[in-house]
């Protein structure tokens, strides 16, 4: 993570679309940013998916809206690092970690199909063996 003093990295470039497109992923955006936070709050909502989406979807319809998350104090350095090569904080897979198991253990105690507990216990697993492959930051 670059110190307060650093300057930030530049934001990726993505050339103009037509105006309807814009406005659609502008739309979309905003969608996934909503999403995001209410993700930081509600377990089991994914926050980094949804403000990676808002992020795509702002860099090619609003450059205002992408500086502003680029530059976010919660949401800008998990995009800066995911910009520079798809790195995953230690601390963002811990939280993933604790919570997919919370939601597991939570499916496996309820009344929940056993096969949609066991499908959805698998789909975590394979996430989160992807999500712990992914470099960290500084390594």
């Amino acid at each position: 993570m670059p110190e307060p003093h650093d300057p930030l990295p530049p934001m990726p470039q993505h050339p103009p679309l037509p105006r309807p497109m814009r406005w659609l992923l502008q739309a979309f955006a905003v969608l996934c940013l909503v999403m995001g936070a209410i993700g930081v709050i509600v377990p089991g909502l994914p926050t980094t998916v949804f403000i990676l989406m808002a992020a795509w979807a702002a860099a090619r319809s609003s450059p205002r809206l992408h500086a502003w998350l680029w530059r976010h104090r919660l949401f800008g350095p998990m995009l800066r690092n995911w910009a520079d090569g798809g790195r995953v904080s230690r601390r963002a897979k811990w939280s993933a970690t604790i919570l997919m198991a919370l939601c597991a253990a939570i499916l496996l105690w309820t009344s929940a199909p056993r096969w949609a507990a066991t499908t959805a216990c698998v789909c975590m697993a394979c996430v989160l063996a992807w999500l712990w492959r992914r470099p960290e930051p500084g390594r």
